[in-house]
């Protein structure tokens, strides 16, 4: 009999649900929340509000797509951390109900780990994902890790930010420059078009394998200020070559200890995870360095990258063949270790 999971995932301002059947992903549906452009930033108060509104037609239009009815679903899936706790109470408390209603099992996932997961889903028998073990980046809004999948079930962070993360280093970046919010895209869009060696900002010297993007900031800031009192218009006059540069250290630092997780460990599986890895300059070179390295690698597609129910889907039926049941009473968090 078939494995059906349904996966629902509402960490942030995305609210999603995905249809998997025995590891294939057979629906991806995403509603996207714009309301927050305005104020700079997610509002969480609205992401929850926004949640309520956009969940029965998200789930209903996966189910559609799949083909498949309530009925046909063997469990439910859902992002239990971490995230915005009123807006991953919305998508908990969905699919409790739901999975009461319907007799069948819960299953809980950690965001992070689906985004590693993510590298695994595969449409069609001709798309290859990576062997195990790998090596994965992955590079979000709120984390920055370096992790070892030795299956679906066994994943150990190796090296991990100690303060910011790079996708956050990339949108508070951009509000510098005075780029509306969503900031990171409009960065790696303006890079395109820049040189990246024109303006040097400095790359920490942090031991090991962890990440710190903290002082990265600091000097971006100071950068810019220096830079204005001299030119008013200097951000304006130069903005590609400063996008392009500030993106430049950024991957060059996740890279930098991405090849050194691979020399300690020795492993060349090596995978791009989460939504920083959509940014284009990182893919380019990622993949580059994966040429020069002798890597196998392997990112996500696109609609994979960002928050998305298909990667929930998928850890939920790793799970489930684990029979990794979660009971009703599980609670959310907004920050919760693996």
């Amino acid at each position: 009999m078939a494995i059906t999971v349904l996966g629902i995932e509402s960490s942030c301002d995305e609210t999603a649900a995905s249809v998997c059947i025995d590891g294939k992903i057979f629906s991806n549906i995403i509603a996207s929340q714009d309301i927050h452009a305005r104020y700079g930033g997610v509002v969480p108060e609205l992401a929850s509000r926004a949640h309520m509104q956009n969940i029965l037609p998200v789930v209903d239009q996966a189910l559609l797509k799949a083909g498949l009815c309530l009925s046909d679903i063997s469990a439910i899936a859902f992002t239990q951390s971490p995230g915005l706790i009123g807006s991953l109470l919305v998508g908990a408390q969905f699919a409790k109900s739901l999975a009461f209603s319907l007799a069948i099992p819960l299953i809980a996932v950690h965001h992070m780990q689906a985004h590693v997961l993510a590298n695994l889903i595969c449409e069609t028998d001709s798309l290859k994902s990576p062997g195990f073990p790998f090596l994965c980046l992955t590079v979000s809004g709120g984390h920055t890790q370096i992790v070892i999948c030795n299956s679906p079930s066994h994943l150990e962070v190796i090296g991990e930010t100690l303060d910011d993360a790079a996708g956050e280093a990339f949108d508070k970046s951009a509000k510098l420059l005075g780029l509306p919010y969503p900031g990171g895209p409009l960065v790696d869009r303006y890079a395109s078009d820049g040189n990246a060696g024109r303006f040097h900002f400095p790359e920490p010297r942090i031991p090991g394998l962890n990440f710190s993007f903290s002082g990265l900031k600091t000097s971006i800031l100071y950068f810019i200020q220096n830079e204005k009192e001299k030119d008013t218009g200097f951000v304006e006059k130069n903005l590609a070559d400063i996008c392009a540069s500030i993106q430049g250290r950024i991957i060059s630092i996740l890279l930098n200890k991405l090849k050194k997780a691979s020399a300690q460990t020795g492993i060349k599986n090596v995978c791009l995870a989460g939504g920083v890895a959509a940014n284009k300059g990182l893919r380019k070179a990622f993949e580059e360095t994966g040429k020069a390295m002798g890597w196998k690698t392997f990112i996500p597609k696109m609609e994979y990258c960002t928050d998305n129910a298909a990667m929930i889907a998928l850890t939920g039926y790793y799970k489930f063949i684990d029979q990794s049941f979660s009971p009703l009473s599980v609670t959310v968090s907004a920050r919760a270790d693996w």
